[in-house]
């Protein structure tokens, strides 16, 4: 029997269920390490566990847009998922500080709303 949009639905609404609500993924291809994807997700992890938020930082696989690298996309309860390219050490702690901290978008380095 052929699965149905309400059965696709119902999966995917159950696999969401128990998803973290407050994440941060940055992409860590071949091409997000070698523009300084590790130094980024360093500072994020950091700022998350110093600041002590409820917040999920990971790492996932290629966004697409190599040329962006490093890409950070940010889903924050109150503010819209966004994906951030050209990231760097000060953008993360300005992604940290605006996104994250007061629900601001940072200007300059969004690739995607």
């Amino acid at each position: 029997m052929a699965m149905t949009k309400e059965d696709l639905l119902a999966i995917k609404n159950k696999t969401l269920a128990g998803q973290p609500k407050n994440w941060i993924r940055v992409g860590y291809s071949t091409c997000g390490i070698a523009a300084g994807a590790k130094e980024v997700l360093e500072v994020l992890s950091g700022e998350v566990k110093a600041r002590g938020l409820e917040l999920q930082v990971k790492k996932c696989g290629c966004l697409g847009l190599c040329s962006a690298e490093p890409l950070v996309e940010v889903s924050v309860e109150g503010a819209p998922r966004v994906i951030y390219g050209k990231v760097n050490k000060d953008v993360a702690h300005k992604i940290m500080d605006e996104h994250v901290c007061q629900k601001r978008l940072v200007e300059g380095h969004i690739y995607e709303i």
